[in-house]
């Protein structure tokens, strides 16, 4: 018995609890539900993929501490990723950097970066990592939000600019943006960059749905810009776009200086990880373009087919530019409270959604909002579909 009357958490950490994706998976279970929250497919990705981690297995691979950095030969195929797809150069050695996930790459990369008090400018909603992460380097976030306007959500790059203060010290950007599912365009890029330099800040771009983008969308790296290579973090990873989650590979990518200061933090954390899977994804990060354009497609029908289903039961559909999930509005139900409607829909028609009101720091901004994924089976999709129109009735 402790006679301490402190709580046993850290202060930064009180607000936070449970992950919603913890709760809302848990929920699936225990009423057999169709769990459309969490995002993660529910077929592993290309069969020479896993076998290039089984090879790697049985040839002794990664068995022991893989280097702390990465392994050369994933640090190599990330290089020749970037170069290959957006033209840019990264040292392998000293500009490369394998992280357990882009979870943990966004963690050491606040922890890195952050002294207490810094103010992080935050697109939201946003991923709950980024909360959490921010909190733990003692920063203090501040959103911007993003709000429907003609069928997507957009940035308000005034109120972007207004966020920023002395106590600025970087920027944290995601696009294709979780939950909302848009892509920024060029020209907003252009105006985050051109903020950046402008108020010497940098930025960390999470940037891992980066192959999954739909219709006319294009995902152009924040790096790119003029001023923008030698201030920004770049965060990746392979499972969403090779569809191997719990591998848990992510990188940085970014100037020398800026990725020694990640590693520093992040070789306290797991130190190392999935050493035989980052040979497995030295490989597939060099699949022809033909995997890449057929891995869209098929995310690009599965939208549809979701999307498609959503309205027809009722909800209003927010079109999603990227990721795979969807988000929609709960209002022509009558609701007003996405976590409450969230938690009923299990036993109303045996689905499991998320309710975008987490991911805000006022939680009234999103409280109409509920995300859907995409990632899933033809006929898991259908089924849920099937029991969503109940609904309508």
């Amino acid at each position: 018995m402790t006679s301490s009357a402190r709580p046993y958490l850290n202060r930064r950490l009180a607000e936070f609890g449970t992950t919603i994706f913890a709760e809302m998976s848990a929920l699936a279970v225990a009423t057999g539900s169709i769990n459309l929250g969490q995002g993660f497919p529910d077929t592993d990705g290309p069969e020479e993929i896993r076998e290039a981690a089984v090879r790697a297995l049985r040839d002794g691979r990664g068995n022991q501490y893989p280097p702390g950095p990465g392994v050369p030969e994933l640090r190599n195929a990330i290089a020749a990723h970037q170069e290959r797809r957006y033209g840019l150069t990264y040292d392998p050695d000293t500009e490369v950097l394998v992280t357990a996930g882009a979870t943990e790459a966004i963690a050491a990369t606040l922890l890195a970066l952050l002294e207490p008090g810094d103010e992080v400018v935050a697109l939201e909603p946003y991923y709950d990592s980024y909360a959490a992460s921010i909190a733990m380097a003692g920063g203090r976030r501040v959103p911007v939000t993003l709000r429907p306007d003609a069928g997507r959500f957009t940035l308000d790059l005034d109120e972007l600019r207004a966020a920023v203060t002395d106590r600025t010290r970087l920027l944290l950007i995601n696009t294709p943006h979780n939950p909302t599912g848009t892509v920024l365009t060029r020209a907003e890029l252009a105006a985050i960059a051109e903020l950046a330099v402008e108020r010497d800040l940098l930025v960390v771009t999470d940037e891992v749905y980066e192959h999954l983008v739909f219709d006319d969308a294009e995902h152009i790296p924040l790096a790119s810009f003029p001023g923008m290579r030698e201030r920004t973090v770049t965060i990746g990873s392979a499972g969403k776009t090779f569809s191997f989650t719990g591998w848990k590979v992510g990188w940085v990518t970014a100037s020398g200086p800026l990725v020694a200061a990640v590693r520093t933090a992040k070789q306290y954390l797991t130190y190392v990880s999935a050493g035989p899977f980052q040979y497995a994804i030295a490989e597939a990060l060099r699949l022809p373009d033909a995997y890449f354009d057929s891995f869209r497609a098929d995310l690009r029908r599965k939208r549809d087919l979701l999307g498609d289903g959503l309205r027809a039961a009722g909800f209003e559909v927010y079109q999603p530019q990227g990721t795979y999930f969807i988000t929609t509005d709960i209002s022509p139900f009558g609701h007003k409270d996405a976590y409450a409607f969230c938690r009923a829909l299990p036993e109303r028609c045996g689905v499991v959604a998320i309710p975008n009101s987490v991911f805000y720091d006022d939680p009234d901004t999103g409280r109409g909002q509920v995300r859907f994924t995409f990632c899933k089976k033809d006929d898991v999709l259908d089924e849920a579909v099937s029991r969503l129109r109940r609904l309508a009735s």
